[in-house]
């Protein structure tokens, strides 16, 4: 949309203490139609978008260096992902794609810093079925939905740190 059509929207995060999200590189398989086209700068969609959030965001950096000027940064594309944390070093990621769509704690691994900051990892299908996985389908009946569902959030962590950390 452009700086003219977000401008507002980031004003009123200076003003109400807020943030937002800017899709820059989905985590949807037909992403690439769009995003992944290339400008006559010879840069992606997607990267020009990064660096423009990342511009966005330099009045908004809060105590750890990030700002609350952020992307949706999918991790089924995990080139991309890293591709974008070097482009936008103080922007915070919201990342979906983990779990049931493919994404793994590897890949999203590349989306955070070396302190472990600059990610929100989302994972909806993968924890709202959970009782049906191959991993708790014999442990956890349609009843228990809400316990398979803390027993793979709690692997989830587990694995997401594993990965960011070592």
């Amino acid at each position: 949309m452009g700086t003219d059509c977000v401008k507002p929207f980031i004003d009123d995060c200076k003003k109400y203490g807020k943030g937002i999200f800017i899709l820059v590189k989905t985590s949807n398989p037909s992403s690439g139609e769009l995003q992944d086209l290339k400008l006559q700068n010879n840069k992606e969609v997607y990267a020009q978008v990064a660096e423009l959030v990342e511009k966005w965001g330099e009045d908004l950096r809060g105590e750890y260096g990030y700002s609350s000027v952020a992307a949706v940064v999918g991790a089924t594309y995990p080139e991309q992902l890293s591709q974008i944390r070097e482009i936008a070093p103080h922007t915070y990621f919201l990342i979906p794609g983990y779990g049931a769509q493919g994404g793994k704690a590897s890949d999203i691994a590349l989306g955070f810093d070396k302190n472990g900051l600059g990610g929100i990892v989302n994972a909806s299908r993968s924890l709202m079925c959970a009782y049906k996985s191959d991993r708790w389908k014999d442990q956890f009946k349609e009843e228990d939905y809400a316990k398979a569902t803390k027993a793979e959030a709690l692997r989830m962590k587990e694995e997401l740190n594993q990965a960011i950390f070592n």
